[in-house]
């Protein structure tokens, strides 16, 4: 008899075969990516609130926008760079810019265009929390490479190229 994905009552039961390796082998891929992840951003998450009153989240916008050259992106451009909904950005931007530590504005030459900047404060947590966040992601790693199940992931990852360029 085969397992199937879903509950009968649901009547889209799909039968899966257990003897598919490429299925399971992806299916624990992703698990592991998914423990890896989680433990990560659980450390992240705790050290930058703590040090810093930064979430995770909203790290990765100011750090995203010093990425640029100018500090600043179109919305749907900073969306789509730190991989959240258009809606879930925008309350970010206005988390950090009530903080003021971002700002958005229109642009001149494309009045349809709101971009967002970081401000001079903005830079200044950014400049203090980089190294709690590089602290932080070190020691997670290392101590997930202690883990059997997440070791090669980390081998992976800290064996990948350094992208310069978005």
């Amino acid at each position: 008899m085969l397992p199937y994905i879903g509950s009968h009552s649901q009547g889209g039961a799909v039968p899966v075969s257990i003897n598919d390796d490429s299925t399971l082998a992806r299916a624990q891929g992703w698990r592991t990516l998914a423990a890896l992840h989680a433990r990560i951003e659980d450390a992240l998450e705790r050290a930058l609130q703590r040090a810093h009153g930064l979430s995770v989240s909203e790290y990765g916008v100011l750090d995203t926008l010093s990425q640029e050259g100018g500090y600043c992106l179109r919305m749907n451009q900073l969306s789509r760079a730190v991989v959240l909904s258009q809606s879930a950005t925008t309350r970010l931007v206005s988390r950090l810019e009530r903080r003021g530590l971002l700002e958005r504005y229109i642009c001149d030459d494309d009045r349809r265009g709101i971009y967002t900047q970081v401000t001079a404060e903005g830079r200044t947590v950014l400049e203090q929390a980089r190294p709690t966040y590089d602290d932080s992601l070190a020691k997670a790693l290392r101590e997930a490479q202690e883990l059997p199940e997440l070791s090669p992931l980390v081998d992976t990852l800290t064996g990948l190229p350094l992208q310069t360029s978005r």
